[in-house]
């Protein structure tokens, strides 16, 4: 079926899925789009602009498996549940193939390392408050509408364990037209609770919350960018220290996932004995990377370089690590600032980091470890080394957002 071809919407169409897309739709020719299908499937179902919105499996794919969660036919949180292990690894290894070979690059890929189910320790729930109480889990997929996931195959069981006090906060603070969003992190001390889009901080609604937190046992409760109580801070062990979590920082989605990238970072500089550590955040690769050498740990953000400073001075051990706060995008690490290292780490945002890639690549950095969470711009990135002399070693694939078409990496980069 072509372009030329595609019946007007609302009419019953046949089609075979050749390929998943970005997002893990199947799509046919034309291009149809059809959610949780699978290359070779035959499917059908009623045309609706581009899309089969309820398509239905005549001929399934023989790397078809029935999901293991009880929620993935209502929840949006998983994208591919219905395709085997072995064919989601595959996919995501070529996803990054792709988008290397869409800038003229290649490299050996070392494999993929899946972290387990139930092992997601961040997540982000939504709440509504409802006529009998409250309505918190996932939304649908492509929908408004919220689903329940007590059983959730994804988050660990101790994030399943807030769900009573995401409840309750929602009965107190929500809103019937309006939804709450609660970003949940599991520390050592406890859960770690930001809550966003809830009614403002009133007289009734501070005397409220103190008994949540008491009750559920919560580490910390922030409402927005500002903590509201603090029972323990929370902590995550990086290497050898023990880091205060600050409100709302960024921390690696499964200890798994964390480790995974950490070994791959550590065989990527290997025995360098000075470290630039570019986008440091609170320390995930700094305070590891700093029982064999000095650091230098450079981030934008200064409340999560005061946490990798203070987990670093209480830690038993470590070499000296010297923090900068710098907005790298703005203002990026210079090569005449940069040569004086022996290898840098680097794990931008999702947007890559182009200007400091140009700035590392002048500074001729021996050893470069590279970390992405997008294979799109980490090509792009990847190219700008490459066209100055560096040499792209290898590629670790790392599939912390299981069942999602979430896709991580780190990568070795070295000049002859």
């Amino acid at each position: 079926m072509t372009n030329l071809q595609k019946p007007p919407n609302n009419q019953m169409v046949m089609v075979t899925i050749n390929r998943l897309g970005h997002l893990g739709d199947g799509i046919a020719e034309g291009p149809v789009y059809a959610a949780r299908t699978l290359p070779g499937e035959i499917v059908t179902g009623d045309l609706d602009g581009d899309r089969i919105a309820a398509p239905k499996i005549v001929e399934p794919s023989p790397v078809r498996v029935s999901p293991s969660c009880r929620h993935y036919k209502s929840c949006g949180g998983c994208a591919l549940q219905h395709a085997s292990d072995a064919f989601v690894a595959d996919w995501k290894i070529d996803v990054v193939r792709q988008a290397l070979l869409a800038q003229g690059l290649d490299a050996p890929i070392r494999g993929i390392s899946t972290s387990p189910a139930r092992s997601r320790r961040r997540a982000a729930f939504s709440g509504r408050r409802t006529k009998k109480g409250a309505l918190v889990g996932f939304h649908g997929r492509g929908s408004g509408t919220l689903t329940e996931i007590p059983d959730c195959d994804v988050v660990s069981d101790g994030l399943k364990a807030a769900l009573p006090a995401l409840e309750d906060i929602t009965r107190v603070a929500g809103s019937r037209k309006g939804e709450i969003t609660f970003t949940v992190t599991q520390t050592l001390t406890g859960l770690d609770l930001r809550v966003d889009g809830a009614k403002p901080l009133d007289q009734e609604l501070s005397m409220a919350l103190p008994a949540i937190v008491e009750k559920h046992a919560l580490a910390r409760l922030s409402w927005g960018d500002e903590p509201f109580l603090t029972r323990e801070p929370p902590i995550v062990t990086m290497g050898a220290a023990r880091v205060p979590l600050p409100a709302g920082a960024f921390l690696q989605a499964t200890e798994h996932g964390e480790q995974a990238l950490l070994s791959a970072v550590r065989d990527a500089v290997g025995d360098a004995p000075r470290i630039a550590d570019l986008f440091a955040g609170c320390g995930t690769f700094t305070l590891p990377l700093a029982e064999h050498a000095e650091l230098h740990a450079v981030e934008s953000e200064p409340m999560m370089l005061a946490a990798l400073d203070q987990g670093w001075r209480h830690a038993q051990g470590l070499k000296p690590v010297t923090t900068e706060t710098r907005d790298l995008f703005r203002r990026p690490l210079m090569a005449d600032e940069l040569c004086r290292f022996d290898a840098a780490v680097i794990d931008p945002p999702r947007a890559g980091a182009e200007a400091q890639m140009q700035e590392l690549a002048s500074a001729a950095i021996p050893r470069i470890a590279a970390v992405s969470c997008n294979p799109v711009t980490f090509a792009r990135d990847a190219a700008v080394l490459c066209a100055a002399g560096y040499e792209l070693g290898w590629i670790q694939i790392v599939d912390q957002f299981r069942w999602s078409t979430h896709v991580e990496l780190a990568a070795s980069f070295v000049l002859p």
